[in-house]
């Protein structure tokens, strides 16, 4: 067995059945799948690390980042708050649960916190995990074919939306619809991950204020 194929193929198999092992455990947590992803890429990439999860110098600016990526942030959660979530709920016939975001509500120290907790988790874990790990490896193992894409992009959007289970069934769809679009951009901005994060982060924020103010 050579030393490029433990790198390249049994590395990433590994990876993902040490995350299936830490779901099934109950000890699955965003931060430290992204960890050893990171560690994973790591292995197979050495100095090309930060590269190839999409973390690319010449695409981090701030016109990019504080700019577009907020207006795309926004715009992906108006579209969410006033046009998935009654379309979806209307077909579920079950509000979303988000009740473990109850105490958050009116209490600005916890909710600062959890500010924090949603750019470091959600934010960079997330995106780490979906986009900059899971679909490239994907394309490795797969190709970038338009079928390979497609299901590439549908196939983590379920996953995504899957572990979003606390919501309920409503939350899970929008979880997954939600998943589907930051992988889009992810495909059409050719990798760009800063972009993914900012994006991803933006949106989290935004929907923070709504907690906070209790319009969710």
């Amino acid at each position: 067995m050579n030393n490029d194929f433990l790198k390249t193929k049994l590395t990433p198999l590994i990876t993902l059945l040490l995350c299936c092992l830490l779901y099934l455990s109950g000890y699955f947590h965003m931060i430290i799948v992204a960890i050893l992803m990171i560690v994973t890429s790591a292995v197979e990439y050495r100095k090309d690390l930060f590269r190839s999860l999409g973390f690319q110098r010449k695409r981090f600016n701030i016109k990019s980042l504080l700019v577009i990526a907020p207006i795309y942030g926004i715009v992906i959660f108006l579209f969410y708050s006033y046009v998935m979530l009654p379309s979806v709920t209307y077909i579920t016939g079950q509000p979303i649960d988000f009740s473990v975001f109850d105490p958050y509500t009116g209490n600005l120290p916890k909710t600062l916190n959890l500010f924090a907790l949603i750019w470091v988790g959600a934010a960079f874990g997330e995106e780490i995990v979906f986009r900059g790990y899971l679909m490239r490896q994907f394309t490795k193992f797969f190709g970038s074919s338009n079928i390979s894409l497609v299901i590439n992009i549908l196939l983590f959007g379920f996953i995504f939306g899957w572990l979003h289970a606390y919501q309920g069934i409503t939350g899970q769809i929008l979880s997954g619809i939600t998943g589907i679009l930051l992988a889009i951009i992810f495909h059409l901005r050719k990798s760009d991950l800063w972009f993914n994060i900012a994006v991803h982060g933006f949106f989290d924020t935004v929907a923070l204020v709504y907690i906070y103010y209790g319009w969710l």
